[in-house]
């Protein structure tokens, strides 16, 4: 244990090379998503002298996913010396309060914007207006569309998201019965890719038995994640398992079957933090789960961040950088944009989650 430990803090893209699947780091600090945060190295300047400031906007506060994001985005500017940290979080999950923020930083001249989006086209006119003013915009974890930023920071792979997850449920409940999804919000980009893969898995006929009844929204927020779970419940009394792709609705959904004592009659997977879901696949309320690292998420969006500043990438296809720890990186078409593509999701189970627990 000490010595995995060690070997995060030290390398954790050693662990990733050395795992049959792409994840996990050094437990950090977590961040105060609030602005003004300024790195502390010797920052690089702009053409005109100033200090370049780099700005991330995450989905909303209280959100640890995001506090992770947060803390990978800092690390990397910081590690660099690259220049000033801004981050920021809405009190609420929409597209409005981040559009605010934009235009905030738009104000302040900022280089780099880097978001999480709340919803992939309401946000549109603001970024645009952001390119115009000759601001480098680029997404981060959930998309915005491709005309509103010049590149996109992908965690893994969409496909290989959504159809683990309706394998793992399928295994689960012996590949019959009732099972649902509780997402996110339901512009959440990311969230409605996964959700389409996970239908097109279910469209093979190896899951004939199996009925996804309804897709619910939490909105990321932890009290209405316990309630839309609860009413799960309530409707569909036969309801087998759940699957959550947001580690908020992971941990309220767990929370709640574990409350209810219905270990064993309803079994949750999805994407959550291994140190809030670590009680829950112990317990068995989770089996298994599956996520990738968002420090690492958020220190990849940092080092494309300052590429798109100094020029060494525009977004286009075939343009590469050097993502500090995580190596060299290559811009990929997908859908109608560019990507940068972090790695595939890793599993947690109770043989590796009480080593996991410990790091984020």
């Amino acid at each position: 244990m000490k010595k995995i430990k060690k070997l995060l803090a030290l390398s954790i893209g050693t662990v990733l090379l050395a795992s049959s699947l792409a994840g996990c780091a050094s437990k950090p600090a977590t961040p105060e998503a609030t602005p003004g945060t300024t790195a502390e190295a010797t920052p690089e300047a702009t053409a005109n002298g100033e200090a370049k400031k780099f700005v991330l906007i995450v989905k909303s506060t209280g959100n640890p996913y995001n506090e992770k994001e947060a803390e990978g985005f800092k690390a990397a500017i910081e590690e660099a010396g690259a220049g000033e940290v801004i981050l920021k979080a809405p009190a609420e999950p929409t597209a409005e309060a981040q559009i605010q923020m934009i235009e905030e930083a738009i104000a302040q001249k900022v280089t780099v914007i880097a978001l999480a989006g709340n919803d992939p086209d309401a946000l549109e006119p603001v970024l645009k207006k952001a390119m115009n003013a000759g601001i480098k915009v680029l997404s981060l974890d959930s998309s915005v569309n491709s005309a509103s930023r010049m590149v996109h920071v992908n965690q893994a792979d969409p496909e290989r998201i959504g159809r683990v997850q309706v394998q793992a449920i399928s295994e689960m409940i012996g590949g019959k019965g009732q099972i649902a999804v509780l997402s996110a919000t339901s512009q959440a980009a990311n969230q409605n890719l996964w959700i389409e893969w996970m239908q097109k898995e279910l469209e093979d006929p190896k899951y004939a038995d199996m009925e996804l009844v309804k897709v619910a929204y939490g909105d990321d927020l932890r009290d209405k994640s316990t309630s839309e779970t609860e009413a799960l419940l309530k409707a569909y009394p036969d309801l087998k398992g759940i699957i959550s792709p947001t580690t908020v609705g992971m941990a309220a959904a767990g929370k709640v079957l574990t409350d209810k004592g219905l270990v064993d009659k309803v079994v949750l997977t999805g994407l959550g933090l291994p140190s809030e879901m670590a009680e829950y696949i112990t317990n068995g309320v989770c089996p298994w789960m599956y996520l990738w690292n968002p420090i690492d998420v958020g220190y990849l969006g940092g080092y494309a961040a300052m590429a798109l500043a100094d020029g060494t990438i525009t977004g286009a296809e075939g343009d590469k950088f050097t993502a500090g720890r995580l190596g060299e990186k290559e811009i990929i078409t997908a859908g109608d944009g560019t990507e940068i593509m972090l790695g595939d999701p890793f599993k947690f189970e109770p043989a590796n989650i009480e080593e996991w627990k410990s790091v984020y």
